[in-house]
């Protein structure tokens, strides 16, 4: 069969064919504005990157400090672990489902593996990878509730926060008897996971970190998932056409746990990566920073119905926000402006996904 998305490069076998009936759609003839249109709307992260060139230059103006290489570091210090969480939200999204826990799981995992190292007397390592593992069982909670009930995944990753949010701060006060844990450092481990973690490099006068290094990674790799394999056509299969996914074959079902496990693994290093640098944690999970990751994965063209977007749209969307927050700073704006302007981002965002999936719709299937 012809790859389950428009846009796969993954290449279909003879044999998947399916038959034609009738005879073959007349073409029809498009403008070259049409035609350069279509191949926008074919790239979801467009927006966002004429987003970050438009935020750059009007803040670079008014604080050229912003575009200084300090002011460079700080931007991409911000946009990292939100784009970390954006591209595995971004995958979700595209499938059409939602992941409302993957910041408490972030703040979940970093207290484990503090408790385990603090409390048990483990290393740092073997503490990561139990709090790895447990992020994990999270992940296959999520979608196997989602995929065995039915239920909405808004609902049960909601359900998941709360769960997790009072597990944290009960925990964390029982066993610990303080929100915050710390005392790492002397560890056995923690410089190599500080070099793994929470390495730096000077550059001028920005601290660049390899937080950085770490967001470039997995949207290298969700891109190449998303894009260059038969486990990204189901994504796009699964999220634009679920029905009718299932009836050809898609694995629908191993798909949405898959993912789920992704944005899992996406919060435990985002939570490792808080952990090392803190050298602790503090246990303070509140409603906001999911609905960031929807919010740059959204401003990064995916469609909230499923079946459209990119990682790469999510992680320019991670640098929209970045940049829109360091300006707003630099330039000495009340810092309350900059939620304002999140929300009209955002509520660009949704218009523009509007005409993108009338524009989809309206495109003859062949």
């Amino acid at each position: 069969m012809p790859p389950l998305h428009p846009f796969s490069a993954a290449p279909p076998s003879t044999s998947e064919r399916l038959p034609g009936f009738g005879p073959a759609a007349p073409a029809v003839p498009r403008s070259a504005g049409r035609r350069v249109l279509d191949r926008l709307l074919a790239r979801p992260g467009v927006g966002a990157l004429f987003g970050v060139l438009v935020l750059a230059v009007f803040f670079g103006l008014q604080a050229p400090e912003l575009i200084s290489s300090g002011g460079l570091a700080t931007v991409l210090d911000v946009a990292a672990p939100l784009g970390i969480g954006g591209v595995a939200v971004a995958m979700l999204l595209v499938a059409g489902q939602f992941d409302l826990s993957i910041g408490v799981v972030a703040v979940g995992s970093s207290l484990v593996t503090a408790l385990l190292v603090t409390q048990l007397g483990l290393g740092v390592w073997p503490a990561l990878l139990l709090s790895l593992l447990a992020a994990l069982l999270v992940g296959a909670a999520n979608g196997l509730l989602v995929v065995t009930t039915g239920l909405p995944s808004f609902l049960v990753t909601l359900a998941t926060f709360l769960v997790l949010q009072g597990a944290s701060l009960a925990g964390a006060a029982a066993i610990a008897g303080s929100s915050r844990v710390s005392g790492l450092a002397d560890a056995p481990g923690w410089e190599s996971a500080q070099a793994v973690f929470g390495a730096t490099a000077q550059l001028g006068d920005g601290r660049f970190r390899i937080s950085l290094l770490w967001w470039l990674l997995a949207t290298a790799v969700t891109t190449w998932l998303l894009w260059r394999t038969r486990f990204g056509n189901a994504v796009f299969a699964s999220g634009g056409a679920g029905q009718a996914a299932r009836e050809l074959g898609v694995p629908v079902a191993r798909t949405t746990v898959l993912l789920f496990l992704g944005t899992a693994t996406a919060g435990w290093l985002i939570g490792t990566l808080a952990l090392v640098r803190l050298g602790g944690v503090q246990v303070d999970p509140a409603l906001g920073t999911e609905i960031e990751f929807i919010v740059v994965a959204v401003i990064g063209g995916c469609l909230l119905t499923g079946g459209y977007g990119s990682t790469v749209g999510a992680a320019l969307g991670a640098l929209l926000y970045a940049v829109a927050r360091e300006g707003i700073s630099l330039t000495d704006w009340d810092p309350r402006w900059f939620q304002a302007f999140l929300g009209m981002m955002l509520l660009v965002a949704l218009l523009v996904n509007g005409v993108v999936r009338r524009r989809l719709r309206s495109v003859p299937r062949s």
